[in-house]
Formats: C-alpha cells, structure tokens, sequence
C-alpha cells in the first residue's frame, strides 16, 4: 500500500467521523429546537389561562360586591334588633329563663304584627 493511499482512507475515515458527530450534534439540536418550541407553546397557554381566570376572578369580586351590599342592608335591622335587645334590662332579674321567654314572646308579636 502506498503512503498516499494511506493517508486517504485515514481522511476517508476521519471524515465519516466528523460527519457522525456532526449528525449526532445536529439531532440534538433539533430535538432541543423542537423541546424549546413545545415549552414556549405550554407557556403561551398558561399565561393565556392566567389572563382568563384573571378576568374570571374581577367578575366575581364585582358580583360578590354588590351581594355584600346587599347583605349588609338586610343584616342592618337585625343588627338594630340585636342592639336593642341587649340593652334591655332583664325582666326578671333572678330568673334569666323567664326574661328570655318575655324577650321571644315580644318577638313573636312584632313578627305577627307584619
């Protein structure tokens, strides 16, 4: 064998290395391109979800709003009721039952009376 014949099988081979490593470098980096692409996708879906429940939530703390509004205009004249209530002086000092039982049944009757 010739020295020149040598020296081209040993280019020869050497190149069919690069080019391996070349292809083996290449697929990683689409493989890579490919993950990247598919993670941004994932984000892009998150954010726009986040956005959505976002939107979702503002709703709701507008609804849920006007319902404590509401609940507090209903609880003010229980709130008054209970107030007047406990300012009153007991009916029956010494017989705490007997002063509820007065209580309730000025209860009923003011109920009866609407």
């Amino acid at each position: 064998m010739n020295p020149v014949h040598i020296v081209l099988l040993v280019s020869l081979a050497l190149n069919g290395l690069l080019g391996w490593a070349y292809l083996g470098k290449r697929d990683d980096f689409t493989r890579a391109t490919t993950s990247l692409n598919s993670v941004r996708t994932d984000l892009n879906a998150c954010s726009d979800a986040t956005e959505d429940l976002r939107e979702l939530a503002n709703r709701r703390a507008a609804d849920a709003k006007k319902l404590r509004a509401d609940a507090a205009a209903k609880a003010k004249p229980l709130e008054r009721r209970a107030d007047y209530t406990l300012s009153l002086q007991p009916r029956d000092p010494l017989n705490a039952c007997s002063s509820m039982q007065h209580l309730g049944d000025e209860w009923l009757k003011g109920r009866a009376a609407r």
